[in-house]
């Protein structure tokens, strides 16, 4: 996972923002499962 994207959930969860937390999940799984974008576990 990016680190932008790692602070900006923890940012989220601290505040409990419940429509943010779901948007950037949605962004995770769009971002993690677009065709032509290797995953790797070491560098997110």
């Amino acid at each position: 996972m990016p680190q932008w994207l790692s602070n900006q959930l923890m940012r989220a969860f601290y505040k409990k923002d419940l429509r943010q937390i779901k948007l950037l999940n949605d962004c995770w799984f769009f971002y993690h499962k677009a065709p032509g974008v290797e995953f790797d576990a070491n560098n997110g």
